[in-house]
């Protein structure tokens, strides 16, 4: 097996392609994708930021090792990405991004000039004037049990409270088992994006000390728009299996309107609010466009 000496800087690929139904292997210094029927469909991954292997896919030492060698990151994914369940290089392969990141959570005044942009993104306004961190969280609380009971009244779906118990899950009700089930499939999401851009899950800025703290800063920012809608949906026309249902739907639904591409660059927006400069081995490492269908056609996503 060949492997690369000198590969292609991060910002000169495409960042991510999906396979399902195949086994993956080196042929030829190349990595190959062959189908139930022998078709062999070669894979750029020397081209690529990272694989996601979705279910129905093997893949082989060799293959592995090879993707690793032109620093390509692996994940193993559900189907659409609605679950990470592992990754090549947990939390980055680079210190530049690492320290990068760190360097703006760690300093209170760059910290809340992203925290800041993050509010402005989620809520399309600008946040109040000389507000603390804490009292942004809490101005941010406010609306969003608002939003909550706006979307319950727009689905007729009996509405209390946010409850979410992970031991005593089957007791809660419809609404708050299929809001945990859709936030969890866009928590997967957004740490498969957070690790392929190289950054570390764990260092968050309104969330803090939990081991997927930047996930749920991420998340929040597309949770509105995305998969909380998809659950009351869900809750107000579903009386079979509402929790499969959701993640059905959750799954389409990222396929459909290409979340994957929006949630890098989105992370890229706020961090660069801190106002730091990026360093130079950062820049170049980072992925800067997502190919859709019509760039590269279905088989370079699934074969």
């Amino acid at each position: 097996m060949r492997l690369e000496s000198n590969p292609i800087p991060m910002k000169e690929r495409s960042t991510m392609v999906w396979l399902q139904y195949g086994n993956i292997d080196v042929q030829d210094g190349a990595l190959v994708l062959i189908d139930k029927d022998g078709v062999r469909t070669q894979i750029p991954v020397g081209g690529l930021a990272c694989l996601m292997l979705e279910p129905g896919t093997r893949i082989t030492h060799g293959a592995v090792a090879l993707a690793a060698s032109v620093g390509c990151l692996i994940q193993w994914v559900g189907e659409g990405g609605v679950r990470l369940y592992s990754a090549g290089q947990p939390g980055g392969s680079r210190s530049d991004r690492l320290l990068y990141q760190a360097k703006l959570a760690l300093d209170d005044d760059l910290r809340l000039k992203v925290i800041r942009a993050m509010y402005k993104f989620r809520f399309r306004e600008e946040p109040p004037a000389k507000r603390s961190i804490e009292q942004l969280r809490g101005i941010e609380g406010v609306r969003v049990r608002n939003l909550y009971k706006i979307l319950a009244q727009e689905h007729g779906v009996e509405w209390g409270r946010r409850d979410y118990d992970p031991d005593d899950f089957a007791n809660q009700d419809p609404i708050n088992r299929c809001l945990s089930v859709a936030t969890h499939c866009l928590y997967g999401l957004c740490e498969a994006a957070i690790l392929a851009a190289g950054y570390a899950p764990a260092i968050g800025f309104l969330h803090t000390g939990k081991p997927l703290s930047f996930v749920y800063d991420i998340a929040d920012l597309f949770k509105f728009e995305s998969v909380v809608p998809i659950a009351f949906k869900v809750v107000a026309t579903n009386k079979g299996e509402p929790e499969r249902e959701t993640r059905i739907y959750c799954r389409n639904s990222f396929r459909k309107h290409n979340l994957l591409e929006r949630i890098i660059p989105t992370i890229e927006e706020m961090l660069a609010a801190g106002g730091v400069t990026i360093p130079k081995a950062h820049e170049e490492a980072m992925p800067i466009a997502i190919p859709n269908k019509e760039q590269t056609g279905d088989a370079g996503h699934r074969a």
